[in-house]
């Protein structure tokens, strides 16, 4: 197996990356703490070049990508581009939910993300979906994310989020045993419980996900990039701090 890579979602800091600036300062804070990969998502307003630049200068490499639905339809060739600029071969739709859903649409939707999946093989891009909890939703015995694993092309793969599964009501474990093959990149995201009642994102090894069986199910399944994501801490804890210590605490549970 493909020695594992340990990466940063740049979305866990997106309000330090609103300008060319901040996202040299952030990719150099990064690096600094051990991590040698991203993934891009929610940059600001940045020439494709530029940031290629300032992840080579600073040691990392892009991971993945996420894009969206309209962005594919309008401009596929320039999506295709800049990934051979980041050097990155690994792009996912970040987010899709319509207002009205049921069965048809997400089989409609499976069939737009296979004629794309096959448009962005073309240019040597891999097009995958990360999902969110909505898609744990069930249609006559079958859920939204199971429609998309069984009606898209095995070169179509699966960035599941251990978190928003969790949060779905699905055992992250056996999600990834389900796209097995196909699940090139993770998202780490640990999920814990306030006194009262409510949830929130704390630093991994912190919540309650079962990471030592995350690891172990996501090698077994082939997976070579393990992305740390973190969402806005309500506690005000710094995401910097948080991305630290969940990389000290995935490397006390032999994730190097």
């Amino acid at each position: 197996m493909t020695q594992p890579v340990l990466a940063a979602q740049l979305y866990s800091v997106r309000e330090f990356t609103k300008t060319p600036a901040d996202i040299a300062r952030t990719l150099a804070r990064i690096r600094k703490m051990g991590y040698t990969s991203v993934q891009l998502s929610a940059l600001g307003p940045i020439d494709p070049k530029e940031l290629a630049k300032l992840m080579k200068e600073n040691g990392l490499t892009c991971c993945a990508t996420h894009t969206w639905p309209e962005g594919l339809r309008k401009e596929a060739q320039k999506i295709i581009d800049d990934h051979k600029t980041w050097g990155c071969s690994l792009a996912a739709i970040s987010w899709y939910q319509p207002e009205k859903q049921d069965a048809q649409v997400w089989l409609d939707f499976a069939k737009f993300c296979s004629d794309m999946s096959q448009k962005l093989e073309a240019g040597g891009l891999h097009l995958g979906y990360h999902n969110h909890a909505h898609e744990l939703t069930k249609w006559n015995g079958k859920t939204s994310l199971e429609l998309m694993i069984e009606n898209t092309p095995p070169a179509f793969w699966f960035e599941i989020d251990t978190n928003l599964i969790a949060k779905g009501g699905g055992d992250p474990v056996q999600w990834i045993g389900k796209v097995k093959g196909r699940i090139p990149a993770i998202h780490l995201k640990d999920l814990s419980v306030r006194p009262d009642g409510t949830q929130k994102t704390p630093a991994i090894g912190e919540g309650n996900v079962n990471f030592p069986a995350v690891i172990e199910a996501a090698k077994s399944a082939g997976t070579q990039y393990f992305i740390v994501e973190l969402d806005p801490d309500p506690d005000a804890r710094d995401p910097f701090v948080s991305l630290e210590i969940s990389l000290e605490n995935l490397h006390q549970m032999g994730l190097k």
